[in-house]
């Protein structure tokens, strides 16, 4: 349950932030009643991601027949425009949504864990057999070797034996002892499965920097593009908020791990849009589960 708070210039770069969903533009063409087919909506997304557009991200919403592409504040209206002309015939089948803020990984759930240069967040104690490790978010772990418990870095949780970034966003620590056994909860709420999001579903966030909030899914299956080539895929979309400093940490529902912090736009204070890596690719990437 920890996030990561990092330094590296590239990092910052496309630094993970939440922002809260402002005003929604109408769609650019066909109504959400009449829907467009699956082929095109792959094609849509595809277009989107050749125009490479840096604060943007999108997945197809089943409910309107669209490809629901959200906007940060950096994206102009010539940004918008070329991906409208990279789609060309498929044009409209994409609904822009604003968001304020810039779309950032959330580096500075969980506890606060730290490496040699940033502060993250653990996202869930797992296990395989009777080795056990931390699952969190992998561009936390991109580059990092051992983790402490505390900034001054006296008190070592273990080192990175497993790191996927970009593409996907999950890491693996190995905890430096067994003993004693990690609890495997997230505060005071007991993990014991993971499961598969599913749109509508009530979800609970925890991070080193913003704590505990809670929110719904809005989406599956989200590209997001943080810029600099940090692309990553099969996302969950949320409107949790969440700040720098909150990756890695768990996305949950009731005792049912969920997924880990990855990144967004806006804050705790105004609201915001997060991005979560599905848990269950993470564990059986590693061949691991929770208890």
């Amino acid at each position: 349950m920890r996030i990561k708070s990092i330094t590296r210039t590239r990092l910052l770069a496309v630094a993970a932030g939440l922002a809260a969903v402002a005003g929604l533009a109408a769609p650019t063409a066909a109504s959400a009643d009449s829907g467009f087919s699956a082929a095109r909506l792959a094609a849509a997304g595809a277009s989107v991601q050749r125009a490479d557009v840096a604060g943007t991200a999108w997945y197809t919403d089943p409910a309107s027949g669209t490809l629901v592409v959200t906007a940060d504040s950096t994206v102009t209206a010539s940004d918008l425009a070329r991906i409208r002309s990279e789609a060309g015939a498929d044009a409209g089948a994409l609904r822009i949504e604003r968001t304020p803020g810039k779309l950032r990984k959330l580096i500075s759930g969980g506890d606060a864990i730290y490496t040699s240069g940033w502060r993250c967040s653990l996202g869930f104690d797992v296990r395989s057999g009777s080795t056990y490790y931390v699952l969190t978010a992998g561009h936390c772990t991109d580059g990092a070797g051992t983790w402490w418990t505390n900034s001054s870095h006296t008190t070592t949780v273990g080192s990175t034996v497993g790191s996927s970034f970009p593409t996907n966003d999950y890491g693996l620590i190995k905890y430096a002892s067994n003993s004693p056994v990690p609890p495997g909860t997230v505060g005071s709420q007991d993990i014991t499965s993971a499961a598969n999001a599913t749109v509508g579903m009530s979800v609970t966030r925890r991070g080193s920097t913003t704590g505990t909030h809670g929110g719904s899914v809005t989406g599956l299956n989200a590209t997001v593009n943080y810029g600099g080539g940090d692309i990553v895929y099969g996302m969950i979309r949320t409107n949790v908020c969440a700040e720098p400093g909150d990756s890695g940490g768990p996305l949950y529902s009731g005792t049912r791990a969920i997924g880990l912090t990855s990144g967004g736009s806006g804050d705790c204070t105004s609201g915001g849009t997060t991005f979560f890596q599905p848990v269950v690719e993470a564990l059986n990437a590693y061949g691991v589960s929770v208890y």
